[in-house]
């Protein structure tokens, strides 16, 4: 049996709501000063280059103003559970494994009624085990490695037993502790599984505070994108056509960054840790777009743009 998580109570729905509303007329505006204040560490030397493929998904069209605050053209905006597997010549792992076979049954239904519908994928979303099954290409995997320990980015961890993962301590010692889990959907796929945990415990790297070089070469680096939830990162590639960096959900679509934009309220409230933070989080990105290719990993149209390239 799952554990417990926390329900939003009336308060938190209405402010919600409220928030909703009040976004869609007054975006929350840039905050400039902090945009000033930021400094760009410059990109690590990287010694390799690795490949990342984006697995194989469908799309979901969702309001453009239920993603991006403020932003009512186009109405609509193509929404995805995608995940990526990166190729190093030490190692292959796949980002973001974020779909299981039934997953209603086996994550969802561990969610609070308020949210199911809200992210509830189509019928026909491709498992992670099947989009993988489908890539014969690519080498064994040796790891797992979530920008994060949401539902939609470990579940697909339940159809791959035994894959051993590799969670930022901070996010793991988040999702872990306490008899009530602070979201639903994740500790049955992080249960029975070895884990190793790391700590952001390199230099800045361009706008971001902390990282950490995942093969000692420079040709991955994991950096600190906290807020979405406190141990998010974001995990920085060296490939042979550029610097890619694949975001989580530090931003929901490529709009939010090029135009300083938090999510809605509804459901970025409930999404979102700690909204300050994110918020923060968001204006590094955008001045990091300058200079890598940003991939959230829900913007399906991102998702296809990196794939082109592959």
């Amino acid at each position: 049996m799952s554990d417990p998580v926390p329900t939003p109570g009336l308060l938190e729905c209405c402010s919600a709501a409220v928030g909703t509303v009040r976004g869609a007329v007054r975006p929350r505006p840039a905050d400039e000063r902090l945009l000033r204040s930021l400094t760009d560490a410059g990109l690590p030397t990287a010694r390799r280059i690795v490949t990342v493929t984006p697995l194989a998904q469908v799309s979901r069209s969702v309001p453009t103003m239920a993603v991006v605050e403020g932003r009512f053209a186009p109405r609509r905006i193509a929404n995805s559970l995608s995940s990526f597997v990166i190729r190093h010549p030490e190692a292959t792992f796949v980002v973001d494994p974020g779909y299981c076979v039934d997953a209603d049954r086996r994550a969802i239904a561990q969610l609070p009624r308020i949210l199911r519908m809200a992210v509830r994928p189509p019928s026909d979303t491709i498992p992670t085990i099947t989009a993988l099954r489908a890539e014969s290409s690519l080498p064994a995997l040796d790891f797992a490695l979530p920008t994060h320990a949401h539902w939609d980015h470990v579940c697909g961890l339940l159809d791959l037993p035994g894959l051993p993962l590799h969670l930022h301590s901070v996010e793991h010692r988040w999702i872990a502790t306490g008899a009530v889990a602070p979201v639903g959907g994740v500790r049955d796929a992080l249960t029975d599984r070895r884990l190793v945990e790391y700590d952001l415990d390199g230099p800045p790297v361009l706008t971001f505070g902390r990282s950490h070089d995942l093969f000692g070469d420079g040709s991955v680096v994991l950096v600190d994108l906290a807020g979405h939830t406190p141990g998010s990162i974001g995990i920085l590639a060296h490939t042979g056509s550029g610097w890619v960096l694949l975001a989580g959900d530090a931003a929901w679509h490529s709009l939010q960054i090029d135009e300083l934009r938090q999510k809605s309220s509804f459901p970025g409230n409930f999404a979102d840790d700690d909204r300050a933070l994110t918020f923060e989080t968001l204006h590094r990105l955008h001045l990091a777009r300058h200079t890598v290719t940003i991939v959230p990993t829900h913007d399906y149209d991102a998702t296809r743009r990196l794939a082109a390239r592959v």
